[in-house]
């Protein structure tokens, strides 16, 4: 039997023991790379099969340098002699309570599940009733922050069901009694106690002894802060450790490793939209922008009602300007769910797009009362208030988003902008510091760390000049680096140094045909330059060129041009 036929009956077993535990999310995971598996051509017939569309050719048009062969997993991923065998179900269930206790965990009536099942001693019972009651907790947690301090607002309310359910759950770890299930509820109790270190030996567990379940693994990533920490994970070989690893290498930054795992997982799942949205999501983090809207498009294509990840497409749409695209996706996400995050973020960003910041404030306020942990809505939201020149707000809403994800380069870079704006630059360059620290790839952090250095209060320029050479090196695309590394030099009385630099941003504006005032003030110094040093051939080209523009620099190259000639006549006079 082959690796994807392996895949296949893990996945379809995965998928009915999920769903029998409640655990709808990771059995929606899971169904969706079952049908990104690609199919057997001997026994699939392309009018059988679901996904005769384009999303190889995406493939195969985006492959990077580091790319491997697609013709099978990755080496972690080949070894299927030790994958564990699926959970049956305990035979001592009483299924007539089970299923009366699962039908009112599906109306949300946990308490009631929880009652049910209060007798119940085997394996499932236990974890759907531990299930039902921690969710219980949650849900008055919620109710409880709504009363004190509305539904953006902090509180300190805690789930009082966590003790009873931790020392349950603690006592038949110990006595060998707890499935992976259990295990891995526990490690999510553990992990909203604080208790990290242990709550990722327990998921560790429960992934080892049930691979399957994708919510496991996405609470031991989040417990993953450092790569230190991912590296020590004692994990055993499977096919769904490559989707942990490439997951845990996005949110750890290390973009480049994360997109090389999901192309290799290509070769198996070929078709799982999920893949094509990670493979985007790390294009985006490398602002290969062209490259991710086409991936969305083609994912709209083949998804049309599909909202998850819509909101980073987006920001593609927003950063090019692209209005009637944006406002296309904001009207059809507003069709198919308006009461998602997502869908509150893209429709925010159209409204920002046009101007509308108030209007654009609302929805992000209105994705944040659906879920008051969604990282982008307070990011966005603070942006809004920047451009609205409400700082208190947006220093606010960043600092929110810092709550959530510590791991924000946006937000720190965010609260540094806000800061500048208020005119403290000292607390302005500890933001930009933070973020820098946190996405060093990234020129816009370099340039804004260096114009705070620039700042009248700091004056520190040749850390400026330190930060903006760091741009440069980081594909600076607004080309804002090699300019200001010029202009500082001049300032600098480094006339040599200034040169090279005007030489280079002017090569660079010629190569992309960019006119403005940077390209006439590179000309205007190289021209005096090279009249200084004397290159009277160079010098005269550059005023040449400056006569093609009106305005006082015109006038200037015409002085310049009658000066260059008579040093020319000095020069060839006989001693």
């Amino acid at each position: 039997m082959g690796i994807k036929e392996n895949c296949r009956n893990e996945l379809r077993a995965a998928i009915s023991q999920l769903s029998d535990r409640c655990l709808y999310s990771a059995s929606k995971w899971a169904a969706e790379q079952l049908v990104g598996i690609e199919q057997d051509p001997a026994k699939y017939t392309p009018s059988h099969t679901r996904f005769q569309r384009g999303s190889s050719s995406i493939r195969r048009r985006y492959r990077t340098a580091t790319e491997v062969s697609f013709t099978s997993t990755p080496a972690a991923g080949v070894s299927h002699v030790a994958t564990p065998p699926v959970l049956e179900d305990d035979d001592e269930v009483d299924s007539d309570f089970y299923l009366l206790a699962k039908s009112y965990f599906d109306c949300r009536e946990y308490r009631r599940a929880t009652h049910v099942l209060r007798d119940q001693t085997d394996k499932k019972a236990v974890f759907l009733r531990c299930y039902a009651l921690f969710l219980a907790g949650e849900k008055r947690k919620e109710e409880e922050m709504i009363e004190l301090e509305g539904p953006l607002g902090k509180s300190d309310v805690v789930n009082h069901e966590l003790v009873s359910i931790e020392r349950e759950l603690s006592a038949l770890r110990k006595n060998g009694s707890i499935d992976s299930f259990g295990l891995y509820l526990y490690g999510l109790v553990l992990k909203q106690k604080g208790s990290d270190n242990l709550a990722r030996t327990v998921l560790v567990e429960s992934v080892n002894s049930y691979p399957w379940n994708w919510s496991a693994w996405s609470e031991l990533q989040s417990l993953c802060t450092k790569a230190e920490t991912l590296n020590s994970l004692n994990l055993n070989n499977h096919w769904m450790k490559d989707f942990f690893l490439a997951n845990a290498y996005q949110e750890l930054r290390m973009h480049t490793e994360s997109l090389v795992k999901y192309e290799n997982l290509q070769g198996t799942f070929s078709f799982s939209n999920y893949i094509q949205a990670q493979i985007a999501k790390a294009q985006y983090s490398l602002r290969e922008f062209e490259q991710v809207e086409v991936i969305f498009e083609e994912l709209l294509r083949n998804d049309p009602y599909r909202i998850e990840d819509m909101d980073m497409y987006s920001n593609v749409l927003y950063a090019k300007e692209c209005f009637s695209a944006l406002s296309y996706l904001a009207h059809r996400v507003f069709l198919t769910d308006k009461y998602r995050p997502e869908s509150c973020c893209i429709i925010g960003n159209y409204y920002s797009l046009k101007g509308q910041h108030e209007k654009s404030v609302m929805y992000f306020r209105r994705a944040l009362k659906l879920n008051k942990n969604y990282l982008s809505a307070w990011t966005l939201m603070g942006h809004e208030y920047v451009e609205m020149k409400n700082t208190p707000a947006a220093v606010d809403a960043y600092r929110r988003a810092v709550d959530i994800n510590p791991c924000d380069y946006r937000a720190w870079y965010g609260l540094g902008q806000a800061y500048e704006m208020m005119g403290m630059p000292f607390y302005a360059l500890h933001y930009f510091k933070k973020s820098v620290f946190l996405q060093p790839s990234d020129s816009r952090l370099w340039i804004a760390m260096a114009q705070c250095f620039e700042t009248e209060q700091l004056h520190m320029l040749e850390e400026a000049i330190k930060c903006y050479k760091r741009a440069a090196n980081c594909n600076d695309r607004e080309a804002i680096a090699l300019h200001q590394l010029a202009k500082l030099h001049a300032e600098l009385g480094r006339s040599e140094e200034a040169a090279f630099y005007y030489k280079k941003d002017l090569d660079l504006m010629e190569a992309e045909q960019r006119e403005g005032p940077n390209l006439v003030e590179a000309l205007m110094f190289l021209a005096r330059y090279s009249k200084a040093q004397k290159r009277f051939g160079d010098a005269e080209i550059y005023c040449t060129r400056l006569l093609d523009y009106s305005g006082p620099e015109k006038e200037t190259a015409k002085s310049l041009l009658r000066g260059l000639r008579y040093d020319m006549d000095v020069e060839h006079l006989p001693p």
